[in-house]
């Protein structure tokens, strides 16, 4: 048994049969990441200890002879974004840095009830804001299939933890795309639940009515055992739907597409994506259709301005979050030297704890919300996200899911796209639809490029469907996996091999 390139689902029943150790799987898990992270850099920090702590005690729960929980004893990554009492939190930034929380956020909280082992924290955009994992203060991260090329963001430490085999689990956010790009550009499966299916309390906030917590795995199956876990109504998230967790686990074991509807969104395709993405959608819904899903056409002209008001929405959201950071309470502090205002001291520590980008964003969003401005700019994009939400009713009238390509492209360079703020942005419009709108969506792995770059399968589904992306993913998923002759991360290069371009040998 290759412990590290295991499914989660196989580990759990490995472990809880008593065939293996949580500790043991942990324990190799925390031996990869120490082989390979040097070149990913996937994670900001690792917890050891805890991690191994966590292993003894599902081993302990079992030798008793207690029912464990569908995936005990099976480690995961957990991005920097969501709490962890006592463990570092820094959600990428230097304003953050050496905060240790006092308690947990709801996700972690259950995660640990089901016995799933946190290994640690992945590295991330700052704030969430980037599309790349290089806005991270703490340094970029590194696409496992390319070292050369970016994992996507802003949770490419997530995904990135996954194709480099560190983790068979990991937790992303996603606000416009934060899961599901990372998870095309690693070939990977990210799914963004329904706006609160899964509670946002504890998730250092961005833009509060865009973040939305979910699972990542490199099967569907795993991704779905997981979002069981995660999922479900939290009286401290006030967001949090009353509602059960839709049925994606038994979704996932069935995978059959026979009859369903899929919508193909005639705006999300043409000019600006890569001809090999394109190309490579099409032949995914062929296969689908030879699945025996119907495929028709939709058409959500709104879906054209969905990215000039997401750019005012999130900023002007996270103009008002991040003002919070104010280097009184905790986090980085500067120029406290006793000589110095609080309102001097305000300005020092957030000029030096905050990224390029998150200052580009503040500005923005706080200019936005100014008076003489607010409705003209942020009270005419909350028109647009109605726009939106009304495209998606009509589209779902005539379909049971939609789709897409995840990304206009493949993963792109390191530095490439970086002093192009626009060219970055770009790479979120075929999901910052699902943010505006609510609704759930994911991105399943799909082919490679002639560069040997992953690709990724966008499906979308009405609010509280999330089981439909499972049905349209293990049914991708396995008819892909008859033809590639096994998992697409099959075909991730040996990191563990010595560095063989200019890249890797300046690293």
């Amino acid at each position: 048994m290759d412990i590290t390139r295991s499914t989660a689902a196989d580990l759990a029943a490995s472990i809880a049969a008593g065939e293996v150790s949580s500790v043991e799987v942990t324990r190799a898990h925390l031996d990869r990441i120490g082989a390979v992270d040097d070149k990913v850099h996937a994670f900001l920090s690792v917890d050891e200890d805890g991690a191994l702590a966590q292993a003894a005690a599902v081993d302990a729960r079992i030798a008793a002879g207690e029912q464990v929980g569908p995936l005990a004893g099976v480690p995961l990554a957990l991005k920097d974004v969501l709490t962890q009492r006592g463990v570092p939190t820094t959600a990428g930034s230097r304003i953050l840095e050496g905060w240790r929380p006092p308690y947990d956020a709801t996700v972690t909280r259950r995660l640990l009830e089901a016995g799933v082992v946190i290994l640690g924290k992945t590295n991330m955009d700052e704030f969430a804001m980037g599309s790349s994992t290089e806005n991270s203060a703490y340094g970029p991260t590194y696409n496992p299939w390319d070292l050369s090329r970016v994992p996507g963001g802003s949770g490419g430490g997530s995904a990135a933890a996954l194709a480099a085999f560190e983790a068979p689990l990991a937790i992303g956010t996603d606000t416009g795309g934060s899961i599901r790009q990372p998870a095309a550009f690693t070939g990977t499966v990210g799914v963004k639940p329904t706006y609160g299916g899964v509670s946002r309390y504890g998730q250092i906030a961005l833009a509060s009515s865009l973040d939305q917590p979910g699972p990542c795995a490199r099967t569907v199956l795993d991704t779905a055992l997981l979002h069981e876990v995660i999922g479900g109504h939290d009286p401290k998230d006030q967001t949090s739907l009353a509602a059960p967790v839709p049925a994606v686990v038994e979704a996932a074991r069935h995978g059959d597409v026979k009859g369903l509807r899929i919508g193909v969104v005639r705006e999300l395709g043409g000019e600006g994506y890569a001809p090999e993405a394109e190309a490579n959608f099409h032949a995914t819904v062929e296969r689908l259709a030879s699945l025996g899903a119907e495929v028709v056409e939709v058409s959500c002209p709104n879906f054209e301005y969905a990215l000039a008001a997401y750019y005012l929405i999130l900023p002007s959201e996270a103009s008002s979050n991040l003002a919070r950071f104010d280097a009184m309470r905790y986090g980085l502090r500067v120029g406290d030297d006793g000589t110095r205002s609080t309102e001097q001291v305000m300005a020092l520590s957030r000029e030096a704890g905050f990224g390029a980008e998150v200052k580009r964003r503040i500005i923005i969003g706080t200019y936005a919300l100014s008076a003489g401005y607010r409705d003209a700019y942020y009270g005419s994009a909350q028109k647009v996200r109605t726009l939106v939400q009304q495209d998606f009713t009509a589209a779902f009238a005539k379909a049971d899911v939609l789709v897409s390509p995840t990304t206009p492209t493949a993963a792109f360079g390191i530095g490439e796209r970086l002093d192009d703020p626009m060219a970055m942005y770009l790479n979120d419009l075929c999901t910052i639809p699902t943010n505006l709108a609510g609704n759930s969506a994911a991105s399943f792995p799909s082919g490679l490029t002639s560069d040997g770059l992953p690709l990724g399968f966008h499906v979308m589904a009405p609010h509280l469907a999330d089981d439909r992306l499972y049905l349209v993913g293990a049914a991708l998923e396995r008819s892909l996996q008859d033809s590639w002759g096994g998992p697409l991360l099959d075909r991730v290069a040996d990191l563990t091999a010595p560095a063989t371009t200019a890249t890797e040998v300046a690293r």
